[in-house]
């Protein structure tokens, strides 16, 4: 058949099928709209033989603080800093290792002790800063693992390996593998959504671009969605003015027959992905309002979140929206929350993040247990590596700056699979090096995967001749000291 003859076929398949599969599927989408209430329990996609064994977890909120939170200021007590506090750091702590561009230029690298108080909370007597009072609140309930440590000494390197597993560009992210391996217990929104919030610690803060939860090689249905703030929470999804749903019905049923004419002709598998997203987008411009109008939340919700809640966009708002994504069978959220980078003026930009972040992301916790949503929702706080011992630019006696840290720093975790009250890896006096139980990021990974039921050796996808997986081809251990 020739390409004219084809198109032609194509052209009076479409005007003679659109009218009864958009009847066909209107009468389907009515039946829907009948059952709406009723709970969804069916898994959408995924790989068949996933999970691997029983998950403890079935979702995932992943709160990414962007930008690298000081382990030294929030998680990591170190009450012998003090002694060596304007010191300069030994050789023998330091052993040579690599500094950024920033600090490289400095003569002196004097020890800060953290300008903030710690105290012990909970049953597991968890030290922690005194400008995270709502996370001790939740000591009992969260694994703090002091020892993750990176390969990377650079934002956009280490934010690209903590989410994808790789400082190679290119490569799915954490999120996209779950909804690859796992699929969605939602039929109405996507596996794997995105909230960005700015904090109020440091204006601007590094970028974040639509890489970092993308699909890489996987079919392009499995990256992330980013909703946005406002009254247009997603773009593009609202039909245009003047069409009606049973015409963009119709429309996408002919839209769909040509697609499917295409891919039969190309065998080119992104043609069915291009159909599903069509069909996903169709279903969220009803899913999508509902899930932002917040009018069905009590009162004592919002101020369980805190005051900034009722803000879209912050935070706290993102915060309860994940909660009612979990609720509504999404697989993957990731909120990401700007500003962290305290090069300078530390002390008072760390408590705005702080502000920002501390009751949300307890009140997170507080509302999953309540909601008994908990035991089968993993949370994981944490940003791409952590802060220097030593001080950049000027130490002063209420200022200073640190520089980035990949050796250590903090991760809490908590509820599937996760045991509360631990306390996990110990680094040294100086806060500098691990000295028990390093967690490399693909451990950290893998683990995740494990409270998912996934053997994170047995998720793969054959790219470039390689069977690629999310831990990469080193070894890679599930930390099971952190399991419930």
């Amino acid at each position: 058949m020739s390409p004219h003859v084809s198109i032609g076929v194509n052209r009076r398949l479409f005007h003679q099928t659109a009218g009864c599969l958009g009847a066909a599927a209107l009468s389907s989408l009515w039946k829907r709209d009948a059952v709406a209430d009723e709970p969804d329990t069916q898994v959408h996609g995924g790989l068949d033989g996933l999970p691997h064994f029983a998950p403890k977890a079935k979702r995932v909120i992943y709160l990414f603080q962007s930008g690298a939170p000081s382990h030294i200021d929030l998680f990591d007590h170190k009450p012998q800093l003090k002694k060596h506090h304007g010191s300069e750091l030994p050789d023998s702590v330091r052993r040579g290792q690599r500094i950024t561009e920033m600090t490289q230029s400095q003569k002196s690298f004097p020890c800060v002790s953290s300008i903030f108080k710690f105290r012990q909370h909970g049953e597991c007597g968890a030290w922690l800063s005194e400008i995270l009072p709502h996370t001790g609140s939740i000591a009992d309930e969260i694994a703090i693992v002091r020892s993750i440590n990176t390969e990377a000494i650079n934002h956009d390197p280490a934010i690209t390996l903590i989410n994808t597993g790789t400082q190679q560009l290119g490569k799915p992210s954490l999120g996209s593998w779950l909804s690859y391996g796992l699929g969605s217990a939602s039929r109405d929104l996507p596996a794997y959504i995105v909230l960005i919030s700015q904090g109020t610690g440091r204006p601007g803060g590094q970028p974040l671009f639509s890489r970092l939860w993308s699909s890489g090689f996987l079919p392009s249905n499995h990256q992330g969605v980013r909703f946005r703030s406002g009254s247009d929470p997603v773009l593009f999804l609202s039909d245009p003015p003047g069409l009606d749903k049973a015409s963009r019905r119709a429309m996408l049923d002919g839209l769909a027959q040509l697609n499917r004419l295409k891919g039969e002709s190309f065998g080119d598998p992104e043609t069915r992905t291009r159909i599903a997203q069509y069909e996903m987008a169709f279903r969220m411009q009803t899913s999508v309002p509902e899930l932002m109008d917040l009018s069905d939340e009590s009162k004592s919700t919002f101020e369980l979140y805190g005051p900034n809640s009722r803000r879209p966009g912050t935070f706290a708002a993102n915060c309860l929206l994940a909660r009612r994504l979990a609720e509504r069978g999404v697989r993957f959220i990731q909120l990401f929350h700007r500003g962290w980078d305290q090069h300078g003026n530390l002390p008072n930009q760390i408590r705005g993040q702080c502000g920002d972040v501390d009751q949300p992301a307890a009140a997170l916790i507080k509302d999953l247990k309540k909601r008994g949503m908990l035991d089968e929702t993993l949370v994981v706080w944490g940003g791409e590596f952590g802060r220097t011992v030593y001080a950049q630019g000027k130490l002063a006696a209420d200022n200073y700056g640190r520089d980035h840290h990949g050796r250590c720093f903090t991760v809490w975790m908590a509820g599937g699979g996760i045991r509360g009250g631990v306390q996990y890896g110990k680094t040294d006096d100086y806060c500098y090096n691990i000295v028990e139980d390093p967690v490399p990021i693909r451990d950290l990974n893998a683990t995740i995967l494990h409270c998912l039921g996934i053997d994170h050796e047995r998720l793969t996808f054959p790219f470039q001749g390689l069977d690629q997986r999310l831990t990469g081809v080193e070894q890679a251990n599930v930390v099971r000291p952190l399991l419930a």
